[in-house]
């Protein structure tokens, strides 16, 4: 997979809009969710996201293949994005706009749980350092295990396990004792 997604960049890197759709396909719902888990506002994830994939197409030419995987780059994309939003926003979201992030329209009761929970472990998660809110995303919400991590963000397997476990630590303290604030 790593040869057949180098290729796939280099082809990318020529401007070839298949290749670079291909790499879109891989990894657009990995970024949505990343995005979504960060910021929280759905019309803001969908437009994050596409802010994501037009920056890497616009700068994919100077794009250069390293040790580190093809993701790591375009989730640096993401995390910067996510600074510039909140650094020109701060968003209120309406009762009105909330939908689930697969799109899917529960009863006002299942719908009101849901987003309670996802904004509490949101929140939560808000509260950890940078570091620690991008360990807890990638592994546990996009599925990537320990040694993907540490190579996405260029650190020591050894300190992605230190990040993973003083995270978790903190984000039960927060949860079990309800320090979650809106």
């Amino acid at each position: 997979m790593p040869d057949e997604e180098r290729a796939l960049v280099q082809r990318a890197t020529t401007h070839d809009p298949h290749a670079f759709a291909q790499l879109y396909d891989r990894y657009v719902a990995r970024i949505y969710k990343y995005i979504y888990y960060r910021t929280g506002a759905s019309m803001s994830v969908e437009d994050l996201t596409a802010q994501v994939f037009l920056k890497a197409w616009e700068s994919i030419a100077s794009y250069r293949w390293t040790e580190r995987p093809f993701a790591a780059w375009l989730f640096r994309i993401a995390h910067n994005l996510i600074v510039d939003h909140y650094r020109q926003h701060r968003e209120f979201v309406s009762i009105d706009d909330l939908t689930l992030p697969n799109g899917d329209a529960p009863g006002l009761d299942d719908l009101a749980h849901s987003h309670l929970n996802e904004d509490l472990l949101r929140q939560a998660i808000a509260k950890l350092t940078d570091d620690q809110q991008q360990v807890i995303i990638l592994k546990f919400l996009e599925g990537y295990e320990v040694e993907q991590i540490a190579d996405l963000l260029g650190k020591d397997e050894r300190a992605i396990r230190s990040l993973q476990h003083r995270a978790l630590a903190t984000l039960q303290r927060i949860l079990h004792k309800g320090k979650v604030e809106l």
